[in-house]
């Protein structure tokens, strides 16, 4: 029997310290967040993709009496980035959040397992790494790769 140790290295930063354009993308989600139909949790989250040709797609959480009908805000913008543009790569998503007082969370949140999961699949796709931009108003992470957040992830082999 053998112990392996998985080891995730990230960024920290402050807004100030991002050049221009993780700044674009993270005002972006921020500004998504506006856009979430959350009555219920009362939790809004934003989303916005950076795709390889420039695009920003954004998306935010839309929720629905009966639970699984909504959707969270990384579905919301990767589902439509590809529908939209089936064929250009994911470079990068930035996920902004405000918590039940109606402000920017300090702290920032990741993706749940499911969305995890729908992102790990296009950055599969793409076959090269989408960089995963956590923002709260204190801190903000940049992993390097989806499957930095999914190490032992279900996945197609061939």
């Amino acid at each position: 029997m053998k112990k392996i140790q998985l080891n995730l290295e990230f960024t920290h930063a402050t807004y100030d310290e991002l050049d221009s354009q993780h700044q674009a993308l993270i005002d972006a989600a921020r500004e998504a967040n506006t856009r979430s139909y959350a009555p219920y949790s009362h939790f809004n989250v934003g989303a916005a993709i950076l795709l390889d040709n420039g695009e920003v797609i954004t998306g935010a959480n839309q929720e629905n009496v009966a639970y699984p009908s909504g959707t969270c805000a990384e579905r919301s913008a990767c589902f439509y980035a590809h529908a939209q543009f089936p064929d250009v790569r994911f470079k990068a998503i930035a996920i902004a959040a405000r918590g039940t007082d109606g402000n920017e969370v300090a702290d920032p949140i990741a993706p749940c397992g499911a969305c995890r999961q729908a992102l790990l699949e296009y950055e599969t796709l793409a076959q090269s790494p989408v960089e995963v931009i956590l923002v709260g108003n204190k801190n903000i992470l940049i992993i390097p790769s989806v499957k930095d957040l999914l190490p032992l992830a279900f996945a197609h082999f061939e």
